[in-house]
């Protein structure tokens, strides 16, 4: 091979090699920035018990919790407190605020029978909301449901469970405690006061979590916030049960 040839042959060998180095450099690289954009997967969250299906014996009457975040606490207490006593079913989510009862009920009552409905809205309706119905501070938006409003809403939501036959227990709103985002000390009392009439109109009998709460709060309650510790909620279903219990047939 002449020198010439040589030289070319050299060159040419030389071009290939960077080449294959730049395209293994750029893969490697496009490869690591795919890796960093590429986000790891969230763990899934385990579901709650609160919303698992319940298979009903049929010797058992049947009983249907509705309500907010404080009875979606309580639920699975109430099951196991009432276990081989009743069927015990909850709505399939948050109750929120009575207009979300009115939009809702057909639907969480549906076909079925029920012998006992224990239920209750108020935490969401007297929150403050800003115009996109999300929670803010109390000087920064409006009562989500205004006690007029709250009062015509719950009327129509109990005549409608007044058609449903089954007995019904009104469980009366938990208090807030001072720091509570968005919500007023003192409100549940407004709320419940105007419950309390037409409760007494209908003759349903009242399941008062509030007065059972009121004098031990920092017991039960977390710090600053409208929920409560596992302790307080098992105590809120113990009571919970106990209401129903008189309540079922015979």
């Amino acid at each position: 091979m002449s020198l010439r040839s040589m030289t070319t042959f050299f060159n040419a060998t030389v071009l290939f090699a960077a080449g294959l180095l730049i395209v293994t450099t750029m893969t490697e690289s496009g490869f690591a920035q795919d890796q960093k954009q590429t986000p790891a997967a969230k763990p899934k969250r385990k579901p709650n018990p609160a919303f698992a299906k319940v298979v009903d014996d049929p010797k058992l009457p049947r009983v249907l919790l509705i309500g907010d975040s404080i009875s979606i606490g309580y639920t699975v207490d109430v099951q196991k407190q009432l276990k081989g006593i009743a069927n015990v079913h909850r709505i399939p989510q948050n109750g929120g605020p009575t207009t979300l009862g009115l939009q809702k009920i057909e639907a969480w009552l549906g076909d079925s029978k029920w012998d006992v409905i224990h239920f209750n809205w108020g935490l969401h309706d007297l929150k403050h909301v800003n115009a996109k119905k999300q929670l803010v501070g109390v000087d920064e938006g409006e009562y989500q449901v205004p006690l007029p409003e709250y009062e015509k809403n719950l009327t129509k939501l109990v005549e409608r469970l007044e058609k449903t036959g089954a007995k019904l227990i009104w469980r009366s709103t938990t208090p807030v405690p001072e720091g509570a985002k968005g919500r007023i000390p003192g409100d549940s009392e407004k709320y419940n006061a105007v419950a309390a009439k037409i409760m007494a109109k209908h003759n349903i009998p009242t399941d008062d979590q509030f007065s059972f709460v009121k004098p031990q709060m920092d017991k039960l309650m977390l710090p600053a916030n409208v929920h409560f510790k596992p302790s307080g909620s098992a105590a809120l279903g113990k009571q919970a049960a106990e209401s129903i219990k008189k309540a079922l047939p015979n």
